[in-house]
């Protein structure tokens, strides 16, 4: 079964997560951003979800997580707990 290791910053808005992104392109670090901004309790950690498997979390963020290239910042990606940038850092098959 098809495994990874990914980190997210969680907010509640489309703008904000936007603004984010905008930042973390232009150099801005991700884990200081996640502890800063998100609204997960995983931003204390710097976002990081540690590794899960495949159905393990909800099928928007799966679907990102499994199939995008590794170490690039994904999002906005919408689920019932708001918006979120995803960063696959590995995955195993």
């Amino acid at each position: 079964m098809a495994k990874a290791k990914a980190r997210h910053i969680l907010v509640a808005t489309d703008k904000e997560c936007k603004e984010l992104k905008k930042k973390i392109e232009n150099g801005g670090d991700f884990a200081k951003l996640a502890k800063k901004h998100s609204k997960c309790p995983s931003g204390d950690q710097g976002g990081f979800l540690g590794e899960f498997s495949e159905g393990e979390m909800v099928p928007e963020f799966d679907k990102v997580v499994f199939s995008a290239e590794i170490g690039t910042v994904q999002g906005p990606v919408k689920t019932d707990f708001g918006y979120h940038l995803l960063e696959v850092i590995s995955r195993s098959e």
